[in-house]
């Protein structure tokens, strides 16, 4: 798993997993996963899942030729509320993006250390799970 700064702000997390490095065949499956993951942990709440290659194709909009499918999960870890600021990193999300032959799995850094420990832990899993 990499760190990078995407277009020279974000702090974001991202895996490539090629697909035989792993059982799951495509995005709705590796959702499905997280979504697991999320609903067995204490703290962690679902919220929900955006389909983002088909809201972008509804609206016309611009898609890599490379993309077959993009989703992303929403959830959050928020045990503390100690200010309204704190709502602005607020909730988590996990993208799936799906090529021809990998995954591209990412997510934008959390403010709290043991999120982001959890959610680059749910991700490496992908490859351990043949």
């Amino acid at each position: 798993m990499k760190q990078m700064l995407l277009q020279e702000k974000y702090p974001v997390f991202v895996l490539d997993i090629f697909k035989n490095e792993t059982h799951y065949k495509n995005a709705p499956e590796i959702i499905n996963y997280f979504k697991e993951k999320i609903n067995s942990h204490p703290t962690c709440r679902y919220i929900g899942e955006f389909d983002h290659y088909n809201h972008t194709k509804e609206i016309n909009g611009e898609i890599a030729k490379e993309i077959k499918d993009c989703k992303i999960i929403i959830f959050c870890f928020g045990n503390k509320l100690p200010n309204g600021k704190i709502a602005a990193v607020r909730p988590r999300s996990i993208g799936v993006t799906e090529y021809e032959d990998k995954f591209e799995i990412a997510f934008l850094e959390a403010p709290a250390l043991i999120a982001n420990e959890v959610m680059e832990k749910w991700v490496k899993e992908l490859k351990e799970n043949l």
